[in-house]
């Protein structure tokens, strides 16, 4: 059985209300009717409605401002638009606001049951990806100390804004979470999150990245391209390490910020564009002014509200928290039982220097989870070999001057694991080393492994 929905009818002719919430209701549907704007957009903001489907010729507001209106106080209600005086404009102006598809009447009662249907499922398939998203916790910046809880403050003061931020520290740090929940914690949080690394992007390409492209304005561009400002509308741009963009470049995104419009290239007339843009960088913006490779003017432009993100040896107090998500977030994706960290284990990884920062943590805990299936805890044992504040390499906190320590080290964790993967059976170990079980218990000796067994 198909799911049913609660729709919103808005026409101003009474025999398409009549016939439509009839075909409606006898598909299962519950259908509320309308017949103009000023109405809708009331109902709209007080009920709950899983599709509205609105005319645009109306007396009074018509169908695409009453769109406009509903987007603009932030009802997330997918709208359909219909039209009975339907044009490629109108189309495009439709779709630029926000409609989820345009009918030409006459519609069908076939067509117009399935565009429900899909819509259904659209927003089936969007509240899905929502709940994954809070599984899997890959939005979600978690803390414990003092040093993150004031930067969350600001970090909320400043999304409720339409303020420019510019996100600065080194790399592995967390610039994009940061910049995502921006986005997410803001009025524009409805809207899409579009984003560019310009390191990335060879310096011939991002022009057309940013502000797309018309068919045959260059050699191979074989068709329109829409670029980054106009996919991010009535949404939020990330604008990853800014400091690494091209002079050149530098210059044209000045005017998009002063003017609020872009030009495709090969284009013959601006757009305007509704967005918020958010920066990132680690390089010192200041410094690179100074040597004269960063413009000023951009610099004044989206240095307006810096937030500066703590590396991870600053805020050691919240590696304990990290390796949980991290561990969580691991084990639900392969839908394995979460599996707790020893305190040696977690003091072990708090003394190490992350010159990675949070990204190298989560890569660190993500191997130690695949490579230890069988383990009930992960403890001093499973972690790899790190690197401290003094740039030595150490595994669990030893030291080795020669290469034959180091060796001896190594094939002592090694044991370890293989002991502990197989309960301490000392015979099945030995098995799965491809050693004598003699040779297996002399090795052990030697390597000040206790014999249990």
């Amino acid at each position: 059985m198909s799911q049913k929905a609660h729709l919103l009818i808005v026409d101003d002719e009474a025999n398409t209300l009549a016939s439509l919430s009839r075909a409606f209701r006898l598909a299962g549907h519950e259908a509320t009717v309308c017949d103009n704007a000023a109405k809708a957009l009331e109902l709209a903001r007080s009920q709950s409605f899983d599709l509205i489907i609105s005319d645009v010729v109306m007396p009074g507001k018509d169908g695409l401002s009453l769109l406009e209106d509903l987007k603009a106080q932030g009802v997330s209600t997918p709208v359909v638009i219909m039209s009975g005086q339907a044009h490629i404009d109108m189309a495009v102006r439709a779709t630029r606001l926000g409609a989820l598809d345009f009918l030409e009447k006459p519609i069908s009662t076939e067509k117009l049951l399935l565009t429900v249907e899909n819509a259904l499922k659209l927003q089936r398939l969007e509240s899905e990806n929502r709940q994954l998203r809070q599984r899997l916790g890959k939005h979600e910046i978690v803390w414990t100390g003092e040093t993150m809880k004031k930067l969350m403050a600001q970090i909320e003061r400043v999304a409720a804004s339409e303020t420019r931020v510019c996100i600065l520290g080194e790399t592995g740090t967390g610039k994009e979470l940061v910049a995502r929940t921006l986005h997410e914690r803001s009025p524009r949080a409805s809207g899409p999150f579009v984003t560019l690394n310009c390191a990335a992007v060879p310096a011939e390409l991002i022009e057309s990245e940013l502000f797309g492209h018309e068919k045959g304005s260059f050699t191979g561009a074989a068709g329109r391209h829409v670029g980054k400002f106009e996919q991010a509308e009535r949404g939020t741009i990330f604008l990853d390490e800014i400091g690494d963009m091209p002079l050149a470049m530098q210059a044209k995104l000045l005017r998009v910020l002063e003017e609020g419009e872009v030009e495709r290239i090969g284009g013959d007339k601006p757009t305007k564009v509704d967005v918020r843009v958010v920066v990132a960088t680690h390089r010192n913006l200041e410094s690179l002014v100074r040597e004269g490779k960063f413009r000023q003017d951009l610099f004044h432009r989206v240095y307006v509200f810096p937030i500066l993100l703590p590396p991870l040896r600053e805020r050691k107090e919240d590696v304990p928290i990290l390796v949980q998500q991290f561990a969580e977030q691991v084990c639900a994706q392969n839908n394995w039982k979460p599996l707790p960290f020893t305190a040696e284990a977690i003091e072990e990884l708090k003394g190490n220097s992350w010159p990675g920062n949070v990204r190298e943590l989560r890569n660190v805990i993500e191997r130690i989870v695949i490579m230890n299936p069988t383990t009930t805890r992960f403890d001093r044992k499973h972690l790899p070999p790190l690197v401290h504040r003094d740039g030595s390499r150490r595994s669990t906190g030893t030291e080795f001057s020669t290469l034959h320590q180091a060796r001896a080290a190594y094939e002592r964790d090694y044991i370890l694991k293989k002991l502990d993967d197989n309960h301490g059976n000392i015979s099945r170990t030995a098995e799965v080393l491809g050693l004598e079980r003699s040779h297996l218990y002399r090795k052990m000796k030697t390597l000040g492994i206790a014999v249990k067994e």
